[in-house]
């Protein structure tokens, strides 16, 4: 046992991707910086520990307000019971939040615990969960938030600098050249791609008669085939998916918006996507994660695990990940310096593949120097505005 002494939320900003990025012309109005918020635990032995909830992205100050209302229900309580701790968390938030964002605070929360408990005793994380499963996982990288050629190119070489072989675009149903170009340019090097197609924050999202059209209008145009479509339709539609499953080739994935996993297990139960995509610091945390790899192992389900926050929730994560057995992890490619510089050398990727990470812990570092040079900015925040910024039009894809 080791009591719960203190407990801090840390909300940081630090420059992310670049001004030219659709990403950030679209979503980051004040523009290229993104914030993260943690939670950081001290026990009564010294040690910390770090967790992250994606709710900090886009609202930074409910993140603080949250963790602040939390933070009586577990300090002074034991730090190594994290499944007590949880539950304590949930007596709390359950009612107002039973879904959303108490759930990614509550990732924060649990991720910290898991951290601390794991630097504690020796052990990374993956260790507290029976061990790693293997030494390296296959990465797919994450990008293709592009809307210019050379952009698209960049991208492609910096893959090739790390022997990855599967990418992942963004595109929206009327991107049908775009898309093609982007399949045909990845084939010649050797690059297979996966595309998201961002319904997440559409509304209304498409139909499933929008996705069967842009599937067949893109593999009319190339022999290139999509390995995946993500986030095809509304996060709210299990029946579309499952029927969108039945009329394309192509594998549907989706899932990183579910906030329990007794929802996500539902979901596999029914079918409704070919894989699942669940995210440590949105549904609740590592254990929550685990959950899903337990229940889906059991319908032959693969789980690829979402990575898009800061570093806590892509280590949450990978932890998750090297404990269950997957066969395959996200990598996302836009610059995030605070990022890199807290995940370090655990984070290594050689030939295509995420090493197993070796500290203990989550395997993070985070300093009071590093806090002074990414301070908070309140302007910081992912709009869902979804600002149009005018990108080019699908003809300026077409061959020459």
């Amino acid at each position: 046992m080791s009591r719960i002494t203190e407990i801090r939320c840390v909300l940081l900003s630090s420059p992310y991707a670049d001004k030219d990025d659709p990403e950030i012309k679209e979503c980051f109005p004040n523009g290229p910086k993104r914030t993260i918020g943690m939670v950081e635990v001290t026990l009564e032995n010294g040690v910390t520990g770090l967790g992250e909830g994606y709710l900090a992205v886009f609202a930074p100050l409910v993140f603080k307000s949250i963790v602040e209302l939390c933070a009586p229900q577990v300090k002074g309580k034991d730090g190594f019971d994290i499944a007590r701790r949880v539950r304590d968390l949930r007596s709390l938030c359950d009612y107002w939040s039973l879904q959303g964002a108490a759930r990614h605070v509550i990732a924060a929360f649990e991720t910290a615990l898991q951290d601390a408990k794991g630097k504690s005793l020796g052990l990374p994380v993956y260790d507290l969960l029976g061990g790693a499963k293997s030494d390296k996982i296959p990465i797919y990288g994450s990008g293709g938030c592009c809307d210019a050629k050379e952009q698209f190119r960049r991208e492609f070489d910096q893959l090739a600098g790390l022997g990855i072989t599967r990418y992942k675009m963004r595109s929206v149903k009327t991107d049908i050249l775009r898309t093609v170009w982007v399949l045909e340019e990845a084939g010649k090097r050797g690059v297979r791609v996966g595309v998201d197609m961002c319904q997440n924050l559409a509304d209304p999202p498409q139909a499933v008669e929008d996705v069967v059209s842009f599937v067949e209008a893109v593999h009319a145009r190339t022999d290139q085939r999509m390995i995946f479509v993500e986030e095809a339709l509304g996060p709210d539609c299990p029946d579309e998916f499952r029927e969108l499953r039945s009329r394309i080739d192509v594998p549907v994935c989706g899932g990183e918006i579910i906030t329990t996993p007794k929802e996500m297990i539902e979901r596999i139960n029914a079918d409704v996507y070919d894989f699942v995509q669940p995210d440590a610091s949105v549904m609740g945390g590592i254990s929550a994660v685990m959950d899903v790899f337990a229940a889906a192992g059991k319908k032959e389900t693969d789980v690829i695990v979402h990575a898009w926050g800061g570093a806590a929730a892509i280590m949450a994560s990978y932890h998750a990940a090297f404990a269950a057995g997957g066969k395959l992890v996200e990598y996302p490619m836009l610059a995030f310096p605070l990022g890199a510089e807290m995940i370090g050398d655990q984070g290594r990727i050689v030939d295509g593949e995420l090493l197993r990470p070796t500290a203990t812990g989550l395997g993070l570092t985070l300093t009071p120097d590093m806090e002074a040079r990414y301070p908070f900015d309140e302007t910081a925040v992912y709009s869902c505005a979804l600002i149009d910024f005018g990108p080019p039009p699908d003809s300026y894809w077409a061959p020459a």
